[in-house]
This record gives structure tokens, sequence and C-alpha cells, in this order.
């Protein structure tokens, strides 16, 4: 199996996790679980490693939840009770999507999630 697309997805849930400030050991050593899972999981079924990434993100998101709370917050909803984005599609792919749980807007694609700085943009 070509792990590149592993390697992409670890590096994209990284990437959202630094930009939201999640980054900790604990989020890191989840997500190289979640990374050996589906790494597991997509040699037993090689052609849904297109869907990993979404998937990798979704149980990074799952363990958070149990552990620290909602992740990733949406920031583009002003006044809205506190709520997260979710994966879209459901299985996590072709490309997976940060989606706003409340209003169903896009956001960002997986990876490029943005720091929620003082001036910064809230995608």
């Amino acid at each position: 199996m070509d792990d590149t697309l592993i390697f992409d997805a670890r590096a994209r849930v990284l990437a959202d996790l630094q930009a939201r400030g999640h980054a900790t050991p604990g989020a890191v050593s989840l997500l190289e679980d979640a990374v050996s899972s589906r790494t597991w999981w997509a040699e037993q079924w090689p052609e849904g490693v297109v869907y990993v990434a979404g998937l990798v993100a979704q149980d990074v998101q799952d363990a958070l939840l149990e552990q620290v709370g909602r992740w990733p917050l949406c920031l583009g909803c002003g006044d809205a009770p506190e709520h997260a984005l979710y994966i879209h599609p459901d299985l996590g792919g072709p490309d997976p999507t940060w989606v706003c749980e409340e209003s169903g807007t896009a956001v960002a694609e997986l990876g490029t999630l943005s720091s929620p700085g003082p001036a910064g943009p809230t995608a």
C-alpha cells in the first residue's frame, strides 16, 4: 500500500490542530492512534484509502470530545451558542471539508483551518 495518503491525512489533521491551538502532546497521541488504526483499515480495504484523511479527522474529533470537549469550534456564527464543525461527507472523503453544524456552511477544506487570532480570519 502507498502510504502517501496516510501521511497526507496526518499532516492535514495536525495542521488543523495547530491552527486551532490544540496540537498538545495528548492530541498528537490521539492523532497517531487514529493514523495507526486507519492505516490498518486501509490495508484491509485498499480502495478506501481515499477516505482516510476525513476518517482520521473524525476519529481525532471524537477522541478530543471525550477528553477536552468540542473541536474544532465554529468561529463564524457570531452570537450563536458554541458549536463545532464536522467533516463532510460523512464517510470522510474523498475531499473532506469542515462544515458548520449549525448553518451547514462549508468552512474550510481539511488541513486549511485558520487560527482564531484577534484580527485574523475566522474560517
